[in-house]
């Protein structure tokens, strides 16, 4: 039996400036995304889907290639030339023939230059150099799904858990019953649909309602006998027609089973629909409260700049308030500046420094701005950036903030780095030398996912509407190509269900 795997991630915020080109795709600044044994060496006893797919080809003992393993940080359209370099290099292995199955490692929610389903395009260029080959893919929670991403497919898993700790969880969800099918064991059938509904992502957590009973009940599906069924909270920081809420479902040989579970989660999801908003609070308010709290540490959470929804990282709004109430034994996590890290670089470790740090990339699609700060403290810490996820998401994997440097002003400690990284593992702090556990108070730069690594440490959390491209009020996104009507958007929207 003979494998192809293949890896190209990437969730598009198409209100970001953060540009994404091909060396965004790679492991480290300056590099370009391995391939083949470069890729297995990297991916390998990771908890990836491409971990789990390398793992489920060699307990099969079949022979296989890893074509690329592209991951990028979400940021905005990918531009027309990676795209272009990476679904090459994947069309063109496959087109190289006598593959028994396609396993593919995709987000589902990338979006470019030319196309809004950048995961069906490639899935398209595929089926034109080879119609038949079994292909399974595992997709990210926050999928925007189209047909092609469904129908040019045999096997659809999508992550059941957010923060995503089950990555490899979903590559074997994906795997095994493309396995079974080559085997001829299975005959997978799937029924896919979406809502007319856009949840806030801070209301999507699988930790908590509506998605917690939501997820579960998907996988109980599973254990009755689905190979698949998969509820796509969707991405809603993404202009285009299909972004939002879907369930795709795959049973054997079973379409009326398929299409009735798929019915059930889209009812349940609709049901529920009044969950999935989030209402905002003033930053100013949001920074009173924790300060008025005895239980440390307690995580600020700057959820407007999330580097994971493809924010810039280098707005100063929430750090700004922190400093102005004067909250203490403060750690920051992080601004995203590689020119003031290097002007801290150059002054060194121990030196007083005073930095403009911040306010550095405009955000044109937002209708506020964010200023650069004038920071001023001593150089902590002068770190390569680099570090091993420790899980539970990601374990395994390899992570790379870029050149980062720690700025003390006495009473915060402020990260600063030179490559895009959300903080959801606490060894991104560590490796800084940032013991949370330490802090009063620990802001991070993060919506969900800081909870896979760090979120047993909290002893409360406040969430700080801030500035940023990822905003969590969708009266500052300007919606030019999303389908209408569309429920928060449109209060008195029906699903038709």
């Amino acid at each position: 039996m003979r494998l192809l795997i293949a890896m190209m991630m990437h969730e598009t915020n198409t209100f970001s400036p953060v540009p994404t080109d091909m060396q965004r795709f790679a492991l480290s600044l300056g590099q370009l995304p391995p391939q083949g044994a470069e890729a297995v060496q990297a991916y390998r006893h990771t908890g990836t889907a491409t971990g789990a797919f390398i793992d489920l080809a060699e307990a099969a003992g079949a022979e296989f290639e890893l074509a690329i393993a592209a991951h990028a940080a979400p940021s905005g359209p990918v531009q027309d030339e990676a795209f272009e370099r990476m679904t090459r290099i994947i069309v063109d292995t496959v087109a190289r023939g006598g593959w028994d199955g396609i396993l593919l490692d995709l987000h589902g929610a990338m979006v470019t230059e030319r196309f809004e389903d950048g995961e069906g395009e490639l899935l398209r260029r595929i089926r034109a150099v080879d119609a038949h080959t079994p292909i399974g893919v595992a997709y990210d929670m926050h999928a925007n799904v189209y047909d092609d991403m469904v129908a040019l497919a045999q096997v659809v898993a999508g992550y059941q858990t957010y923060p995503h700790v089950d990555m490899y969880e979903t590559g074997l969800r994906a795997g095994k019953p493309l396995l079974r099918l080559i085997a001829g064991e299975v005959q997978p059938t799937s029924a896919w649909a979406r809502l007319p509904m856009i949840p806030h992502v801070m209301r999507q957590s699988s930790l908590d309602e509506p998605n917690r009973s939501l997820q579960a009940r998907a996988r109980q599906m599973e254990q009755a006998g689905a190979l698949t069924a998969s509820v796509f909270t969707g991405f809603p920081h993404a202009d285009i027609e299909n972004a939002g809420m879907s369930v795709v479902v795959v049973t054997d040989g079973q379409p009326e089973l398929a299409r009735q579970y798929r019915d059930e989660l889209l009812r349940l999801a609709w049901d529920s629909r009044a969950q999935w908003v989030y209402p905002v609070e003033p930053l100013a308010q949001s920074v009173a409260r924790a300060k008025a709290m005895t239980n440390f540490p307690v995580v600020l959470l700057d959820h407007y700049d999330n580097t994971a929804s493809g924010g810039t990282m280098d707005t100063t709004a929430v750090l700004a308030e922190v400093l102005k109430q004067g909250l203490r034994q403060v750690a920051f996590f992080a601004i995203y500046d590689p020119q003031a890290v290097q002007q801290a670089i150059a002054a060194g470790v121990g030196q007083r420094v005073s930095l403009s740090v911040g306010g550095k990339l405009p955000m044109p699609l937002m209708p506020h701005r964010s200023e650069p700060l004038q920071l001023e403290g001593t150089v902590k810490v002068i770190s390569a950036g680099k570090y091993t996820a420790k899980g539970p998401m990601s374990q395994g994997a390899r992570q790379d903030m870029g050149a980062a440097v720690v700025i003390d002003t006495g009473h915060v400690e402020v990260a600063l780095i030179s490559r895009h990284v959300e903080p959801f593992d606490v060894n991104a702090l560590i490796s800084l030398g940032i013991d949370p556990t330490q802090k009063q108070f620990v802001v991070l730069k993060s919506r969900v996912h800081w909870r896979a690594g760090m979120g047993h440490l909290a002893q409360a959390v406040v969430e700080c509407a801030g500035a940023g491209a990822c905003t969590s009020d969708y009266s500052e996104l300007e919606f030019k190509r999303l389908r209408r009507p569309i429920y928060p958007l449109d209060p008195e929207t029906s699903a038709g269900l």
